[in-house]
């Protein structure tokens, strides 16, 4: 007799398995080819599905490479939009679509760097194309690819795979059955590893010593609580500290979350989870609203889906009865940040 789920998800696990090796194999006997980009390219991504801290990352990233005069351009994919092929999200000038076209992580990047090139492309290559087209008289000096380690029809002169030190790492399993994208020893073909989300030392040094046995350089770091923002039309109370708060979001990994709410000195007395990029609508969201108001709790969210939620006007008035905040959040580098500078970089001039 099967195990019910569990032996469906093991079965459903070894064939994902199998699917990644074929079309990894094929990738190196050069069955299937990889495009060189006539411009610097670096990849930021993962090896398990979301929640690793690679949006923070992609962020600091691309703030670095503004900060000593270089002009990125991010293309996306952008998950859980409705819209399809290449779009332009934000040019140098403006941002010109919301979240539902662009994907939220897509938007909120674009936002936070006002005057970088956004782009979203199912296929990565037309995203690039379109780049090189739309901006042939000011082109950017290097593409970040967000979230691309598996799209290998690009070729990279960095790829950087984070890694989520507060997740089963030694005992990791494939989808579905748990969260790895594909095998664990596949790292070897990034040029650089994050290991990020650290909050526990000892299985932080742990995964790190084991990493390192590859050679790739190993950078460590955080993922920190920053500012927290009201929003909305309710009177929002200066001093947070001791608030009692129902916290929700849409977000892969959302204990990280709700540690940075206590961090701050937050109550968290309840919290919805939805799925990663699940669109709200107005019937989800009232449930938990009545909940807020019953027992005169403020409502908390994160900096992504707030941005989500931006372009929703009936729904932001809808939560807007309640004092409304969103969290702000940021890498932070505990060793290697000068090895991550170094290699960016020399991504780009080589």
């Amino acid at each position: 007799m099967s195990e019910g789920p569990n032996f469906l998800h093991k079965t459903a696990a070894l064939l994902y398995r199998v699917v990644t090796g074929l079309r990894n194999s094929a990738f190196e006997r050069g069955v299937l080819k990889t495009w060189h980009a006539p411009l610097p390219v670096v990849s930021i991504g993962n090896i398990t599905a979301g929640g690793t801290g690679k949006t923070p990352l992609a962020d600091w990233i691309i703030g670095y490479y503004r900060s000593i005069g270089e002009t990125p351009a991010l293309l996306s994919r952008g998950y859980g939009r409705s819209s399809k092929g290449v779009l332009l999200v934000a040019d140098t000038r403006r941002i010109l679509c919301g979240s539902r076209e662009a994907g939220d992580e897509p938007l909120m990047l674009a936002a936070k760097n006002p005057g970088t090139i956004t782009v979203v492309a199912e296929k990565r290559k037309e995203g690039v194309e379109f780049i090189l087209k739309r901006f042939k008289g000011q082109l950017p000096s290097v593409i970040i690819l967000d979230d691309a380690f598996q799209h290998r029809q690009i070729a990279r002169d960095l790829d950087i795979v984070v890694i989520n030190a507060a997740e089963a790492y030694f005992d990791a399993r494939m989808l579905p059955e748990g969260r790895l994208r594909e095998p664990l020893a596949n790292i070897r073909r990034a040029g650089l590893l994050v290991l990020s989300k650290i909050n526990d030392r000892k299985t932080a040094d742990a995964i790190a010593l084991d990493l390192k046995k590859t050679g790739i350089p190993v950078v460590e770091a955080r993922t920190a609580a920053d500012e927290l923002v009201a929003f909305g039309t309710a009177a929002a109370a200066e001093n947070t500290s001791g608030m009692r708060a129902l916290a929700f979001a849409g977000i892969g990994a959302p204990g990280g979350f709700l540690l940075s709410l206590r961090e701050r000195g937050i109550e968290v007395d309840s919290h919805r989870f939805f799925r990663d990029h699940e669109p709200y609508s107005k019937e989800k969201l009232i449930p938990m609203l009545l909940e807020a108001e019953q027992r005169s709790l403020s409502l908390v969210t994160t900096e992504k889906d707030y941005y989500r939620l931006l372009g929703e006007h009936e729904i932001m008035a809808m939560l807007s009865v309640r004092p409304c905040y969103y969290l702000k959040i940021r890498t932070e580098f505990i060793e290697g940040k000068e090895t991550l500078e170094t290699m960016l970089k020399a991504a780009i001039h080589p």
